[in-house]
């Protein structure tokens, strides 16, 4: 018999955004939520299982309690940010019903698996890495010293840490998550500032081969291997979307790197055009994540076969700091990409990080002039996060940037700045995220292309009027914070 379960996103800060499918949490510039993915999938595999997205639903514990009550496993997804408010969640479910066994999925029990069961009793154990078929066994009642890849509480009290799970190398052995995206959560409380609404996002493939030494899912538990799902499987799921799921506009493909195979991602979009995307009249877009380097006749495959968005880590205007963070990109191979981009009409989304090593205000300053250089048509700026299990968190420790505390954000969500550098301290680095976005949307240029795009399209005046204002009040709330 499979225990109950239920698959939780557990209720959090205020405006939480679960961020990059529920791996960086903390409120932004716009308010936005991501579906939890990560979640979705082993409940996909778990026959009967239920996923509750309390943040995205502004559901209290008080609102979700009585789920507890005839649960046998909950599953709940955590982070080095939301630990805190996971652990007492936690809690409460085993006061509630102490019958009920619970386990902690996510980068943070995958790194700190002993750290994480000494938070509390109340959790029984962690998965460590990819946790699909980890979680399906515990579900189909496998003793918990049985399961490979799980870190567990004995009956005495201590805690055991059994071996390694082996990688999913086989990926189209994962069920679809679109199905229970429907299922179980209100799709139109999914939204992001830079994609139309409504949307639905999935993974074709897991892990990235870059290096970047702040991204936390390739260090944890995607690893640097690009496992992918095949063409034809991944079609399936995308007439899925469409046939039961008519109301969705956009579809966002959320591997790390999608471009990473140029020739896989051209024989996707070339697939996704006999379906009828980019074609005239056609209701639906397709958007992803990509590395500045894609080349331009990539570029106008993807274009014609209705690619309207890339998702673009930047991060820094500075060859140097590139480096030294192993991106394992020129500044001037991504100057031609964007554009390739704005000459094919390709809108991007670009992300900027401050902070990273060897930052200085001059660099801070380059950067700033590249972002308005290009001309991305919306940005993200961030704060360098030293998140455990990266490079970047061991070399941040090992040089006293900061002192190895899991606080990256208030307890209102806002992020810290956590790097500080005897040249360049936290509070400058802080600072200066404001003065990028005044800097960057502050421009009759970038003022005149979001009041156009405005006035074409009323559903999209009404959504930048509220961004503007959530804009505004998250620099209010930043500001108070510092």
């Amino acid at each position: 018999m499979t225990l109950r379960t239920l698959f939780l996103q557990a209720p959090s800060f205020d405006g939480y955004d679960g961020g990059a499918g529920a791996r960086y949490q903390m409120k932004r510039e716009v308010r936005s939520f991501w579906y939890p993915t990560w979640l979705a999938q082993p409940a996909a595999l778990v026959e009967g299982s239920r996923l509750i997205d309390a943040p995205a639903h502004d559901q209290t514990w008080e609102d979700i309690a009585h789920e507890m009550d005839d649960k046998e496993l909950v599953v709940l997804h955590t982070s080095t940010p939301s630990f805190g408010q996971d652990v007492r969640t936690a809690n409460l479910i085993k006061a509630r019903n102490p019958k009920a066994m619970i386990g902690f999925i996510g980068a943070k029990a995958a790194v700190e698996s002993a750290k994480v069961l000494e938070a509390t009793p109340a959790i029984d154990f962690v998965a460590r890495n990819e946790f699909d078929f980890t979680i399906l066994d515990i579900a189909n009642g496998m003793k918990l010293a049985d399961v490979e890849g799980i870190s567990y509480r004995a009956e005495d009290g201590s805690i055991i840490h059994n071996k390694d799970r082996a990688v999913i190398e086989d990926m189209d052995s994962l069920p679809f998550v679109s199905p229970i995206y429907k299922r179980d959560l209100q799709i139109e409380k999914y939204f992001g500032g830079y994609l139309r609404h409504p949307y639905v996002s999935f993974y074709t493939g897991r892990g990235c081969k870059s290096r970047c030494t702040f991204c936390l899912w390739p260090q944890t538990v995607g690893g640097h291997n690009y496992r992918t799902r095949s063409i034809g499987h991944v079609i399936e799921e995308v007439k899925y979307v469409l046939k039961e799921m008519p109301e969705i506009k956009e579809i966002f493909f959320d591997d790390d790197t999608l471009t990473d195979n140029g020739k896989r991602t051209e024989e996707l979009a070339i697939e996704l055009g006999k379906l009828g995307f980019g074609k005239p009249g056609f209701p639906i877009s397709w958007s992803c994540n990509a590395k500045a380097n894609v080349p331009y006749e990539t570029l106008k495959v993807l274009k014609e076969n209705g690619l309207r968005l890339l998702l673009v880590g930047y991060e820094s205007g500075n060859q140097k700091i590139l480096h030294n963070i192993k991106k394992g990109l020129r500044v001037d191979v991504a100057r031609q990409f964007t554009k390739d981009c704005h000459e094919l009409g390709i809108v991007i989304h670009g992300t900027f990080i401050l902070g990273l090593p060897g930052e200085t205000l001059e660099t801070i300053e380059e950067t700033i002039e590249y972002a308005k250089e290009i001309n991305p048509h919306t940005i993200q700026v961030s704060l360098a996060a030293p998140y455990p299990g990266t490079f970047l968190y061991k070399q941040a420790v090992e040089n006293d940037w900061f002192d190895g505390t899991d606080h990256l954000l208030t307890d209102g969500g806002t992020q810290i700045a956590q790097l500080s550098y005897p040249h360049l301290p936290a509070a400058v680095i802080f600072d200066k995220v404001e003065e990028f976005y005044k800097r960057f949307y502050f421009r009759p240029r970038k003022i005149g292309a979001i009041v156009g795009e405005m006035v074409r399209d009323w559903d999209m005046m009404k959504r930048r009027l509220r961004e503007g204002v959530e804009f505004f009040d998250f620099l209010r709330k930043r500001k108070a914070a510092a």
